[in-house]
Order: structure tokens, then C-alpha cells, then sequence
């Protein structure tokens, strides 16, 4: 077995984890952390409007949670086999294992696991990452992988979303992840004006600000829904073959724009029929919301030191 730069050829760097990843680790902590954080308070809130801010919180915090930690998933396009298939070039030895393929926003990673994981006096076990990020070189990172030499599965498949292949794959699922993704950073940002306006006596517009969420959600959603218009190339390992399908990622983001459409309707639409039922809900007083609600009415302003140049009132009585 050769040496690749010091190192031995097989992963002279940190593993990737297919799906799951140390941002999306940070991400989910840090939304755990802020749940913990108010579930300590919430026995401070007296009565029924404590668990109206629960399940306001939380349902807050989930849509949060997902619209930042799908950027980093890689369950957004899934596929996987088990085959009996060749294991290196040039050589007529063949392991049975499992492939599988997962495509995220930023890139693809690929697994291959032996079954057993001891075979031809090897541990097969990899997982590979091939990124195609805007300040990445996927072909760069395709040709390291053929130097490592790493098996012919992984290279079969990584060999197909290459910007020279005649799938087109890389095109595909470039510019849609793209999108995508930029698209649901737009997202976050009118999740976080949505949750400020609804701590305000502005319900509506933060009813507005949630339908909005929505509308870039299900955009992205959409945005990556569209590479399945295309037909893929057959994916063809050894004695076996296997279409991809949309996985965890793509159906979370989608409940997750249709959950933030209901509560921004339910939001606009309690503000025109049951306006005090929302402010209940939403642990505002009648109070908080008087000037809301005469928004309509013309507003009148006094100025005191008015008075005082005010022209005198004049009574002329003329005695003739």
C-alpha cells in the first residue's frame, strides 16, 4: 500500500458524516439551548397563557431550527443498494456491500460499507464528501479522490455529477441547491422580523411576515423539486440498480412551509374575526393593541404652549 503525502491513501483527512455533519450538530444545539433556556422560565408565566407561549415558542424555535439546519443536511436526494460489485480497477476481485448516495444543498456524499466490513483483508467503510460550493473545485475534489484511488464504486458515482459528465447532474443540482439556498436564508431572516412584530402590539404584520416565511420556504422547496423534471441517468452498480428519491430534508422543509402558511392565515384571519382571542394567544393586553386598533381613526394632536399664542377672543360693544 503506497503513501499519499506522507499519510497513508486512504483519508488522510477527517471523516464527513453522510447527513449529518458538526454545523448542523451546532445548529441543533444551539435551538436545543434556547428551548431549555425557556422551558426554565415557563413556570414563572401564570396562568392559561403559559401554554399558549409553550407551544408558540416551540413551534417558533422548530421552524427556525429547520430552515437553518437543512443547509447542511445531505438527506435532500437519498438513494442506496445492496450489490455484489467490483471493489478496485484493474482487478477482477468483487465485495458485497451497500452504496448509498446522499445529495444535500452543498454537495454529495457518498458511503460505501461492507457487508460484512472485513473483505479481501480490508476494512470497507467510506465516506466520502464531494462539495460544489461556489469557492469549491468539485472536479479538483474528484481527481483527488481518483489519486487516493478509491474504489470503483465511490468513483462511480462520484464520476457522475462532474461538471463533464454527460448526465448533467452537477448543473442540475448545482444551480438548484443554489437557489435553494439562498432562498431559505431569506427565509430565516423573515422568521426573525415575523417573531419581533409578533412580540409587538403588530400582530398582523407579523401574520404577514410568517406568510412570507412561508412563500420563500416552499420556494426553495420548489426551487430543488425542479431537477426531478429532468430524467436522471440509471445508477447501475454491479448486479444492481437504484433511482434516487427525495428524503428527509426536502419532506421537513416542505411541512415546514406549509406549517408556517397555516399560523400566518390563522394569524391574519384572527386579527379580523376574533381580534381578542389572538391577543389572548399571543399574551397581549387590550391595552398594548388600543392604538392598533385605531389605526383607521385620524389622529389629533394638542399642544399646550398653543394657548398661550392663541388670539385673544375679542367682545366690541358699541354704545350709541
Amino acid at each position: 500500500m503506497t503513501m499519499w503525502d506522507g499519510v497513508m491513501p486512504f483519508y488522510p483527512q477527517p471523516r464527513h458524516a453522510a447527513g449529518f455533519s458538526v454545523p448542523l450538530l451546532i445548529v441543533i444545539l444551539v435551538f436545543l439551548c434556547l428551548a431549555v433556556s425557556f422551558l426554565l422560565i415557563l413556570p414563572g408565566i401564570r396562568g392559561h397563557s403559559r401554554w399558549f407561549w409553550l407551544v408558540r415558542v416551540l413551534l417558533s424555535l422548530f421552524i427556525g431550527a429547520e430552515i437553518v439546519a437543512v443547509h447542511f443536511s445531505g438527506d435532500w436526494f437519498v438513494g442506496g443498494v445492496w450489490t455484489n460489485t467490483s471493489y478496485k480497477a484493474f482487478s477482477t476481485a468483487r465485495v458485497q456491500v451497500h452504496v448509498g448516495l446522499h445529495v444535500g444543498l452543498v454537495g454529495v456524499n457518498i458511503t460505501l460499507r461492507g457487508t460484512p466490513v472485513q473483505q479481501l483483508n480490508e476494512t470497507i467503510d467510506y465516506n466520502e464528501r464531494f462539495t460544489w460550493r461556489l469557492d469549491e473545485d468539485y472536479t479538483k475534489e474528484y481527481v483527488d479522490a481518483l489519486e487516493k484511488g478509491l474504489p470503483d464504486p465511490v468513483l462511480y458515482l462520484a464520476e457522475k455529477f462532474t461538471p463533464s459528465s454527460p448526465c448533467g447532474l452537477y448543473h442540475q443540482y448545482h444551480l438548484a441547491g443554489h437557489y435553494a439556498a439562498a432562498t431559505l436564508w431569506v427565509a430565516f431572516c423573515f422568521w426573525i422580523i415575523a417573531n419581533a412584530l409578533l412580540s409587538m402590539p403588530t400582530p398582523l404584520y407579523g401574520g404577514l411576515a410568517l406568510l412570507t416565511t412561508s412563500a420563500f420556504t416552499l420556494f426553495a422547496v420548489f426551487a430543488f423539486a425542479s431537477v426531478s423534471s429532468v430524467p436522471l441517468c440509471p445508477f447501475r452498480l454491479g448486479s444492481a440498480a437504484f433511482t434516487p428519491r427525495y428524503g428527509a430534508s426536502f419532506w421537513v422543509t416542505l411541512a415546514t412551509g406549509i406549517l408556517s402558511l397555516l399560523l400566518g392565515g390563522a394569524v391574519v384571519i384572527l386579527h379580523y374575526t376574533r381580534p381578542r382571542v389572538l391577543r389572548s394567544v399571543l399574551g397581549q393586553s387590550d391595552k398594548d393593541c388600543s392604538s392598533q386598533a385605531k389605526g383607521n381613526s385620524p389622529l389629533i394632536f394638542n399642544n399646550p404652549q398653543h394657548e398661550q399664542f392663541k388670539a385673544p377672543d375679542l367682545n366690541i360693544t358699541t354704545v350709541l
